[in-house]
């Protein structure tokens, strides 16, 4: 893929001085994102080889001439003016979740051009706190932040020991002093509440173990790119009723499609959640305990481990108790032969997805990992405001 960009008015050095961006209380730089120019959006739309190559850039010049502050942290946690963070997909709009996965594509395909000169988080760290480790979330977060010309700094379940050795609330505040963005990786979901509560820079949501809203906007792209469309299509999860059902749910609560979750009895989603998605009457949402009826007429497969970290001593257990919602060839035959095959990884193969299905022309599960760096990029350059 390629990007052949519009012009842009040039920027002289004194100019990109006095551009900036208010946000959180403080400004943000938002000149360093081409060379010699100011850019807020991209749009990319073929590949490179194609003759209907089509792409634009949006520029303009702010009047503003404020001059920048470093992040900074205040005790009033109240001093937030206008912040947004991103922490449960239902915090937005429907066009402001479409609008992310439109720019997720347009700088995805950027990427994929080879085009390194879009720099938009150029001079900003990220603080990346991993109370459970994880190889994709770690990857993509940080390459996506390098690609966009930021840096971001890990900090494993060692380094702060959250809530241990230190309070959520100082860590919130000394890192925020620090770093433009933190991106948090937990167990307990009030841990990523109170680091929102008390950080004064946007604080992103890698997982708690009620939600995973960057995997299932990495899930939304992903559909979108193989099927055309999210809306009105039949999504169908089978398994455990955890954190990434939790999203799904909220995200049918924003975007109509038909949500199905196939779970054994007593490993059903939380119920205040279901009742929410419900309530909204934007999707159709099933919750049940017969997987062979779920599947069919599927667009969308979905599955993930039935023993999550920190339930791996339930996990003989689960085996038991999960027979029948192993996601095989025979089940995808129900579906059909145009549904696809999702998995948020790591997979255990053999145990809730066999290795055909996996391996099958219709699974999507490596696409699907990847679009989690361009997913949040997105994610960030709109808590950016870029």
């Amino acid at each position: 893929m390629s990007a052949i960009f519009s012009h842009c008015t040039p920027i002289t050095s004194d100019k990109a001085a006095s551009l900036s961006s208010s946000f959180s209380g403080h400004n943000l730089w938002r000149s360093a994102q081409l060379p010699g120019k100011f850019c807020s959006t991209i749009s990319v739309s073929s590949p490179a080889s194609s003759p209907a190559l089509r792409s634009r850039i949006a520029c303009q010049i702010s009047s503003s001439s404020a001059a920048t502050s470093p992040p900074s942290s205040s005790v009033n946690v109240q001093a937030k003016s206008g912040q947004k963070d991103f922490l449960h997909i239902s915090d937005f709009d429907k066009a402001t979740i479409l609008k992310i996965l439109d720019q997720a594509a347009e700088v995805k395909a950027l990427l994929k051009s080879g085009d390194r000169t879009f720099l938009p988080f150029k001079g900003k760290t990220m603080a990346m706190i991993f109370a459970k480790p994880s190889m994709r979330t770690r990857v993509s977060f940080e390459t996506g932040f390098s690609l966009l010309g930021g840096h971001a700094i890990y900090l494993g379940p060692d380094d702060i020991q959250m809530g241990k050795r230190e309070e959520t609330r100082d860590v919130a505040r000394v890192l925020c002093r620090y770093n433009d963005i933190i991106m948090a990786r937990v167990f307990a979901h009030q841990d990523i509440l109170d680091l929102a509560k008390y950080a004064t820079v946007p604080v992103v949501n890698g997982l708690t173990d009620y939600n995973h809203p960057c995997q299932i906007m990495a899930d939304a792209l992903t559909i979108i790119e193989h099927i055309g469309h999210l809306e009105g299509t039949k999504v169908v999860y089978v398994g455990d009723g955890n954190n990434v059902v939790h999203s799904w749910l909220l995200l049918a609560s924003v975007i109509p499609f038909h949500f199905v979750c196939a779970c054994p009895k007593g490993f059903e989603p939380d119920e205040q959640t279901v009742e929410k998605a419900q309530k909204a009457g934007i999707s159709k949402i099933e919750i049940t305990n017969d997987p062979k009826e779920a599947v069919r007429g599927a667009d969308v497969v979905y599955s993930d481990v039935w023993a999550s970290m920190g339930q791996k001593e339930e996990a003989a257990h689960r085996r038991q108790v999960f027979k029948g919602f192993q996601v095989d060839e025979n089940l995808m035959k129900l579906a059909g032969p145009k549904a696809y095959f999702m998995h948020c990884l790591p997979a255990e193969r053999g145990v809730e997805v066999t290795d055909g299905v996996i391996e099958a022309p219709n699974s999507i599960v490596f696409p699907q990992a990847e679009n989690r760096m361009h997913a949040q990029n997105a994610i960030m350059l709109h808590l950016f405001g870029l």
